[in-house]
């Protein structure tokens, strides 16, 4: 993947810059990378946390479910005010906040004894630190480091959230049976930590702050840095919602996060649990999922680059669709073989969705993109939110999640029409959204 020749960097006090073998940009992917794994620790908590909140203290399913459902739309609210954070005051500085949010709600949830705890710490801090390490860090390092390989480095990084899950969820699932929910939630704080030093020491917010131009592009001067982020984040908001494409990405992925984050990664585990599965195996089976799900959105990412990104999201609902129609009749007290198809052919579709939704904001709204995707992220997880608390809900009055899961199937089937309706930009990148 190293680009060996490359434009020549400069700047303006040494002059040009001999390009490295290996360009820096590979570098800083791999830390976001890094962060994104270990900040993936408190995604994969909450489907684990049901049960024992339910078992030790007695609140409902639809309780917890809201504060998942609290925590899940403020990571996406959040998520464009981060991204205009960051062209304020630096990619390093907010992330290292957001970790340390991360941290503090995660370690109060130790001490909490009251419902509406939950929803303040779990729901409102981590909701909030969470949102700005959200996919909208992930645009806006592959937009400033890469012009080529955009789709790749997409792939690469939303996968990245996959790894952390593959690696979390054994270690979570065994301490919260073994030992109960509270060293798991200290497990989330720590790793949320162990990730600053590599943010503030190895991360860089621009090219140009190490002399180079970005991957496949040609060298520009660091931008300064634009004040007004809140404003920014609305006056962006306004100018896309006048255009037709922001609308249907924007009620596509809020169907994508209703059937991922908001169903299957909130509520697999207790349903599986419910037909006898162990919580460990149900666990295991979701870490599983993030396996296959790696290799989805990385050759997600590589389609992207050579196919037409409408064509592909509505392949992905429509499979996608058709899997969660079929998950009822497969959960049982045992793993089989039909449930492991489903596990396989549902991870490699998982996030296989962001590639090309990042691919097609770049290509109707250009230099505000990041900000762009940051509120189609944010319908992302207020979709989520709806399915988390509904899906909770639901469990509460008919003793079972079957109704969700057909429910979203024909949801998944809307979302791949609104894709295939999305139509290609009139004008030059950018120009769209402020037509």
């Amino acid at each position: 993947m190293a680009q060996t020749t490359e434009t020549p960097a400069r700047t303006p006090e040494s002059g040009p810059v001999r390009a490295p073998r290996v360009h820096r940009a590979w570098f800083v992917a791999a830390v976001a990378f890094v962060t994104i794994i270990g900040a993936a620790a408190f995604a994969s908590l909450p489907g684990l946390l049901i049960e024992p909140l339910h078992a030790e203290l007695h609140w409902s399913r639809g309780t917890i479910g809201f504060a998942v459902s609290v925590n899940l739309a403020l990571y996406g609210l959040t998520a464009p005010f981060a991204a205009a954070l960051m062209d304020r005051f630096g990619i390093r500085r907010v992330v290292a906040v957001a970790l340390g949010v991360i941290a503090l709600g995660a370690l109060l949830t130790v001490w909490m004894t009251a419902a509406w705890q939950l929803v303040l710490y779990w729901g409102v801090l981590v909701g909030l630190g969470s949102g700005s390490m959200a996919l909208a860090f992930a645009a806006t390092v592959t937009n400033r480091w890469f012009t080529a390989r955009r789709g790749l480095v997409t792939g690469l990084l939303t996968a990245a959230g996959a790894s952390g899950q593959l690696i979390f969820l054994p270690l979570l699932s065994w301490l919260v049976e073994h030992h109960g929910w509270r060293p798991a939630s200290v497990t989330v704080a720590l790793a949320a930590l162990a990730v600053v030093p590599f943010v503030w020491l190895l991360l860089r917010d621009h090219p140009a702050d190490v002399g180079l131009a970005p991957y496949g592009g040609e060298y520009a001067a660091k931008p300064a840095p634009v004040t007004g982020a809140a404003r920014r984040a609305v006056t962006v908001l306004l100018k896309a919602a006048r255009t037709g494409p922001f609308w249907l990405l924007a009620g596509s992925f809020a169907i994508c996060g209703a059937s991922t984050n908001g169903l299957v990664r909130t509520h697999f585990v207790p349903a599986a649990h419910d037909h006898g599965m162990p919580i460990t195996a149900a666990a295991g089976l979701l870490a599983v999922i993030g396996v296959f799900d790696v290799v989805g959105t990385v050759a997600s990412g590589w389609f992207t680059d050579r196919f037409s990104a409408r064509r592909l999201l509505a392949v992905y609902y429509a499979l996608r669709g058709i899997s969660l129609c079929f998950l009822p009749i497969l959960l049982a007290p045992s793993v089989h073989p039909p449930m492991l198809f489903f596990i396989v052919f549902y991870g490699l579709d998982w996030v296989a969705t962001v590639p090309p939704t990042m691919a097609l904001c770049r290509e109707h709204f250009g230099a505000d993109s990041a900000i762009v995707f940051g509120w189609v992220l944010a319908s992302h997880q207020v979709g989520a939110a709806a399915v988390a608390f509904a899906g909770g809900l639901a469990r509460d009055v008919f003793g079972t999640y079957d109704v969700v899961w057909y429910a979203s199937g024909a949801l998944c089937a809307a979302a791949a029409l609104m894709a295939l309706v999305i139509s290609r930009p009139r004008t030059e990148p950018g120009l769209v959204a402020g037509a």
